[in-house]
């Protein structure tokens, strides 16, 4: 029978689906209750390969634990809430070119569907059904449909209603001023899952140093923002883009210079602005403005770097400390044509000099007395696109910061270190009306509808996680976590403590609406942290009218009787299917949700859940690549499932995304090693076939050594595989499975008579073995051949065990030193390119063998060794050979298990190779003699006898 994936598949899927296969009810009879998620997709577009690692890797592990004889739930539903769906339908509906290229090219949306596409939730259904429900159910997700939702539903939204008025009620949610993330094209708060670009910015808090400039007798504040403060008395002149958009604003009553986005920014800000006029930056160009804090007039030069976009889109210059400003005043100075071409005298730009404000402690010489200028030459950087100039910069601050003490002209402030007194030196500035502030982005942040998003001031409802006694709860949350990796419970507990208050609503999107306040929509990443508990009562509420989900009914449903006056008995008997399936045994998520989705998870089952329905285990998950680079669906650098298992069938593709990475690493899908899975998936069809055609005896005969041998190494497997699924490493458990075990099958198979009855039935066994442990992975082939070979699908045999009876240490370290002598004998052949007729092997004396023991039991105290072996009288008159050997043996052992050594001590070396003897002959075309080195009828005509050690016998080709 041909391996034909799409054929054999196809079957299975439909078996599967008219059986209702992954269906989970609450079961009695079941060894555990086994619940698994994975985070809902948001289908604002396709369903790539990477989205199918996601969601295989969970799937690898339900079908673990159901061989195991859990009673498995491994649900999924379909996160719509927010704008990104809206904002992709304005885009389609408007035409735009890059949009309809993705649909069509990337996608392959037909003409003739794209209007179905034109409203949100046909937008979600129309990819919900045709990318990822149909890529889930190819891949042979065993996945329980019943319990599919979207968050959009209305049942759904009265649990999300429930989670909120429960955390209001317990003071989890307060109502203020707050800083966001703010897109200023929908005028509404965003957050991570809405962006396109910045998904990783931080809000940084910069300090405005309030430069005065005298203009036609007003005084007007020029605010320059910078992160670092404490240089104020190293600034030496500004710059500004001469080119660029800037206002004269009205700020809360005073004149303020900036640009003209800087200015928006701050009324974003919860400023009062007011603007005055509109100008270029060449209107402060040539002008010198007074540092506020040493009273110096400094000049203002032209730069096209300014990023007028940035802050205010005015910077000071301190080119003792900044090697971006030292390069660029070298620059200014040299370019004399343009500075003259503002009115600018070039001398007065030559006078400019750095003035160091701080000296770092440090027990090398590589910083000067100007650090920026010994920065910049130690590297030699000589412009400002050379690309060494940012690390260096980042190096300098770095330094400064940790290693930086002012200088005494800083008052009460010399001597300080920088990350000291920064703080105190800038609210000391603030207080004395010399420095403002703003919120800024560590980088751009770009919304998915495309517009710009700044940080704004708003009025909103937020989630307190600043509260010290939730974020403890959460830290006890994260404490009892089964972490995977380990590391990444450090990860948990360092978000839990810099997380502030989360903004929770938004303006407009799809959603649960806030239901004390229904202008306003939960935003994504709120609404979506104790869905896992909606799954398990999701199909049964379809029951229950919309209107009769009160709080009262969740309350009871997840409280219990006491927790409403009147119990509803519909939300008792949920309460049953709830209590079954909780507490989520496994979250397998994404890395980048662990600074929120994942951190959040954690605060909210801890507050409204008690400590046994707390999760018990995540499991991160890595990015994908594919061919090397970062996939992207807007470039159409995405590979679709469904034309990947078209090509290769889903078993491939679901082993090569297995197998390719540990969950947590990143992987590469690269087609040309996914073919060559598909051909060694292949090869082990058509073996299997093979075996399958010609069982052998369904009664065990009597073994071989070679049979008990793999037997025995089947059982280090089944150890191996059920070791690395345990700790859910999914690469390790399908290398253990299939490639390091056909190393061992391509051993026996050189090592023995494969038509020999035992034979057979050791294949046979061997077979039917690793199906059940492979039936995770490859789920389809798997099921096929064990059928074939057992009459019943490998994913219902239970999973296997190790076999006591087959464990044999001995006959594998006798494998061991087969295998050894065999490579040994050809290294020699290959070394002298010879063709022996025959072949001698010499096993060492006996006495070499208690010397061997006398090794073990000392380790590798050589002292001792000798000390011990020179009280017998006959080995002390072999002198300098036993010292020699002695050498050789604490080399040989160092390192190596002490109980595998012991093993050895009672292994017949001699008798091993004797029974090899046969084989050996076989493999190498010539008459195999085997001896030991002291045998009284020994031929050694190359006297290599007495080269034998324990273990590694000595070798003589004719």
């Amino acid at each position: 029978m041909d391996y034909d994936p799409q054929e054999l598949e196809a079957r299975w899927r439909e078996r599967w689906s008219e059986s209702g296969r992954y269906e989970a009810d609450p079961d009695a009879d079941a060894d555990d209750a086994t619940f698994v998620t994975v985070p809902y997709p948001y289908p604002s577009g396709g369903m790539h390969i990477g989205h199918a690692r996601t969601y295989t890797v969970p799937d690898v592990y339900a079908r673990y634990r159901r061989q195991q004889g859990d009673n498995v739930l491994f649900p999924i539903a379909w996160h719509v809430t927010g704008t990104p769906i809206i904002g992709a339908v304005e885009r389609l509906k408007k035409g735009e070119e890059k949009q309809l290229s993705v649909l069509k090219d990337t996608y392959n949306v037909s003409e003739d569907t794209l209007s179905d596409l034109e409203t949100p939730m046909g937008w979600a259904r129309y990819f919900i059904e045709e990318h990822y429900k149909k890529g889930m159910q190819s891949l042979g997700l065993s996945v329980d449909w019943r319990r599919e939702f979207t968050t959009n539903d209305e049942r759904y939204s009265k649990f999300i209603e429930w989670q909120y008025r429960t955390l209001r009620e317990r003071g989890r949610l307060e109502k203020g001023l707050h800083p966001v993330k703010f897109c200023t094209n929908e005028e509404q708060p965003v957050t991570t899952h809405d962006l396109l670009e910045g998904e990783e910015a931080e809000f940084q808090e910069y300090t405005l140093v309030r430069f005065g400039w005298e203009r036609d007798g007003e005084s007007v504040v020029v605010p320059m923002a910078t992160l670092r403060p404490e240089t104020v008395h190293g600034v030496t002149n500004a710059y500004i883009d001469p080119e660029a958009t800037y206002v004269f604003a009205d700020v809360e009553g005073e004149t303020w210079f900036l640009s003209e986005y800087g200015a928006a920014k701050l009324e974003y800000q919860a400023r009062d602005v007011e603007i005055l006029d509109t100008v270029e930056g060449s209107e402060l160009v040539g002008q010198f403005v007074e540092n506020p804090v040493t009273g110096d007039e400094v000049l203002v030069l032209p730069a096209e770097f300014v990023d007028a976009d940035n802050a205010t889109g005015v910077v000071m210059s301190v080119p003792a400390h900044s090697p971006d400003d030292y390069v660029a005043l070298q620059e200014a100075k040299a370019d004399t044509d343009y500075l003259e071409s503002f009115g600018i005298d070039a001398a007065d730009v030559a006078d400019i000099e750095p003035i160091p404000i701080l000296d770092i402690d440090s027990e090398d010489d590589e910083y000067g007395e100007i650090p920026a200028k010994s920065a910049v030459e130690n590297r030699g950087i000589e412009s400002s696109d050379d690309p060494a100039l940012e690390k260096a910069t980042k190096d300098l601050y770095n330094k400064e910061f940790h290693a930086g003490r002012l200088k005494e002209f800083y008052g009460d402030y010399a001597g300080g270190l920088v990350e000291e007194v920064r703080d105190e030196f800038k609210a000391d500035g603030v207080d004395a009306g010399q420095f403002d502030v703003m919120q800024e982005f560590s980088e751009e942040v770009v919304c998915r509808c495309g517009g710009d998003v700044v940080v704004a001031e708003q009025d909103t409802w937020f989630l307190s996680y600043d509260d010290e006694d939730w974020k403890q709860i959460a830290h006890d949350v994260a404490d009892g976590l089964d972490a995977i990796p380990s590391n990444t419970r450090d990860e948990y507990h360092h978000t839990i403590d810099w997380l502030n208050g989360w903004p929770c609503i938004r303006n407009y999107g799809l959603g649960t609406r806030l239901p004390w306040d229904d202008q306003f929509v939960i935003e994504p990443l709120s609404d979506s942290t104790i869905y896992m508990a909606y799954y398990t009562i999701a199909h049964r509420l379809q029951d229950i009218p919309t209107e009769e989900l009160t709080q009262d009914f969740f309350d009871t449903l997840f409280y219990g009787p006491e927790a409403a006056d009147e119990a509803d008995e519909r939300a008792l008997e949920l309460r049953e299917e709830w209590d079954y399936w909780y507490p989520v045994d496994y979250r397998f998520s994404a890395n980048d949700l662990i600074t929120n989705h994942l951190t959040f998870y954690q605060f909210h089952h801890g507050e409204l859940f008690d400590q046994p329905q707390w999760p018990q285990g995540i499991v991160i998950m890595g990015m994908g690549l594919l061919e090397g680079e970062k996939m992207s669906s807007s470039k159409g650098h995405v590979v679709l499932p469904g034309e990947a298992i078209s090509t290769y069938g889903a078993d491939t593709v679901r082993f090569f995304l297995l197998n390719s990475a540990e969950p947590w690493q990143d992987y590469d899908w690269r087609d040309d090693l996914v073919g060559s899975v598909h051909n060694q998936l292949e090869r082990f069809w058509n073996r299997a076939q093979e075996i399958i055609a010609d069982p052998g005896p369904e009664d065990r005969p009597e073994l071989e050594t070679i049979d008990r041998w793999l037997l025995s190494k089947l059982q280090d497997t089944v150890r191996d595989v059920t070791e690395a699924m345990d700790e859910s490493e999914t690469r390790s458990a399908s290398q253990a499975a299939f490639y390091n075990f056909e190393e061992d099958l391509r051993w026996y198979r050189r090592r023995t008579d494969l038509d020999r009855p035992a034979a057979k039935w050791t294949l046979r066994t061997v077979l039917e073995t690793r199906l059940r442990l492979l039936a995770p992975f490859i789920p389809f082939m798997t099921n096929e051949l064990h059928e074939q070979l057992t009459g019943t699908p490998a994913e219902d045999a239970p999973w296997p065990e190790p076999d006591a009876e087959f464990d044999d240490e001995t006959v594998e370290l006798e494998e061991q030193q087969v295998e050894r002598l065999t490579e040994d004998i050809r290294d020699i052949i290959d070394v002298t390119d010879s063709d022996p007729e025959t072949l001698r092997v010499y096993v060492a004396a006996d006495w070499k063998r208690d010397v061997f023991e006398t090794v073990v039991d000392n380790g590798d105290n050589v002292g001792a060794i000798m000390g011990q072996v020179m009280q017998d009288p006959d080995l002390r008159e072999k002198g300098n050979a036993v010292n020699d050997l002695v050498q050789d043996l604490v080399s040989q052992t160092r390192g190596r298990d002490e109980s595998a050594l012991r093993a050895q001590i009672d292994l017949d070396e001699a008798a091993t190779y004797e029974r090899a003897a046969d084989f050996l002959a076989r493999e190498f075309d010539a008459d195999v003699e085997v001896y030991v080195e002291d045998d009284a009828d020994i031929v050694d005509p190359a006297d290599r006898a007495s080269k034998a050690i324990p273990f590694r016998p000595a070798v003589h080709l004719e």
